[in-house]
């Protein structure tokens, strides 16, 4: 018997067995695994799943976030957010202008950037062309970078503000460089959660017809899942099996990455968020009932590069990147750093006994950066 059978106890024997034999984990497995407070051996299901199914690569990329804008028509909707702001009633409130990000973007081109992380409020007052033309004036200073831009809840909002279909919001972003979707706006798909975290907000099944649309037009997205509230095991599990079902139909969901909530400075500040503990249960059950997804991503800025870190051995296979300027977390009061430099990251995979693969926004490997030395 290996080290890591041996860690398993009876109870969750026979899902071990199904990761062993490649059989898909039902909604009871998934329920079961996230009661369980054996840590250690969720964590040892979980690693042998990520060993058979993406192997010993952890990627990250070198990135940076442009949140075009703060003001937003549901700054008193979301308890859980401390971003959004109204309007120009808020002195918090802000809207970069198009040559502001133009100028973000070459100063981090010349660091390297490949990607561009861009999401921003549901601004009231914007035209339709604030957005295609800041894709297009980043693309022409920058004609190399890929632009990964707008959550779901954006698109939604400029469809029906300009009366214009998905396909034709969409289409016309493409047009104007848009490479990919980002993948918040989901928060928990089930309505028991949904109605009391952000009621008004638009439902998942809306979330995930967009998503379906951005794939059907050949548009890669991530997906997320805000955790760490008020949600049960069975909401979880639902958000879950939701992803992997549109992951069967369409295979357009480039990576999966659970988003810690955080209550400081939020509509939700009397609760506690989640820990450490439970960062790692959702990271692998995240791997184990997402079969199909190749990357479950570790997301440093929200639970500490230690904990990221940690994660590799529960299932995560991306860490991320270097981020550099990150405003909707820090809002709400996170206290990681805004950056994390190329050299700590690889750091941070190495000490892990796992092998650097820089790449690109699709998970193309750009670079694969040595091999794994002994495991501190």
């Amino acid at each position: 018997m290996s080290f890591a059978a041996s860690l398993i106890p009876n109870d969750l024997r026979p899902i071990y067995e199904k990761v062993l034999q490649d059989q898909r984990l039902t909604a009871e497995d998934g329920v079961k695994l996230l009661e369980t407070r054996d840590l250690f051996a969720l964590g040892a299901i979980a690693n042998e799943a990520r060993r058979r199914r993406v192997g010993d690569y952890v990627y990250f990329n070198n990135n940076a976030h442009i949140n075009y804008s703060n003001v937003c028509a549901l700054w008193n909707v979301c308890k859980f957010c401390a971003f959004g702001k109204q309007n120009k009633v808020d002195p918090e409130g802000y809207t970069y202008t198009i040559d502001q990000m133009v100028e973000k973007a070459k100063a981090y081109a010349r660091l390297g950037v490949t990607e561009f992380h861009m999401v921003g409020g549901l601004h009231p007052d914007m035209p339709f062309n604030y957005y295609t033309e800041f894709m297009a004036a980043i693309k022409q200073a920058v004609p190399d970078a890929h632009l990964k831009c707008f959550t779901a809840v954006e698109i939604d909002f400029i469809a029906r503000k300009f009366k214009l279909s998905l396909e034709e919001v969409l289409t016309r972003f493409k047009e104007a460089g848009h490479g990919s979707m980002t993948g918040g706006g989901a928060e928990m798909f089930h309505p028991e959660v949904h109605n009391e975290i952000c009621k008004g907000k638009m439902p998942g099944s809306r979330y995930l017809e967009i998503h379906r649309t951005a794939h059907k037009l050949g548009i890669r997205t991530t997906s997320t899942m805000l955790y760490g509230h008020i949600e049960k095991p069975y909401h979880v599990v639902d958000h879950m099996l939701k992803l992997r079902e549109l992951q069967d139909e369409t295979g357009g969901e480039t990576a999966f990455i659970p988003l810690a909530f955080h209550p400081t400075n939020t509509g939700m500040a009397h609760l506690p968020g989640p820990t450490g503990y439970y960062d790692l249960k959702i990271i692998a059950v995240a791997r184990l009932l997402l079969d199909n997804f190749k990357a479950i991503k570790s997301y440093w800025i929200m639970i500490s590069p230690r904990i990221a870190q940690l994660s590799l051995n529960f299932g995560a296979n991306d860490i991320d990147g270097s981020v550099r300027e990150e405003k909707i977390y820090h809002f709400a009061g996170a206290t990681t750093p805004m950056l994390q430099e190329q050299n700590e990251l690889l750091d941070l995979i190495r000490q892990a006994g796992r092998i650097p693969a820089e790449r690109d926004t699709v998970y193309n490997i750009l670079r694969v950066h040595d091999s794994v030395p002994t495991a501190v």
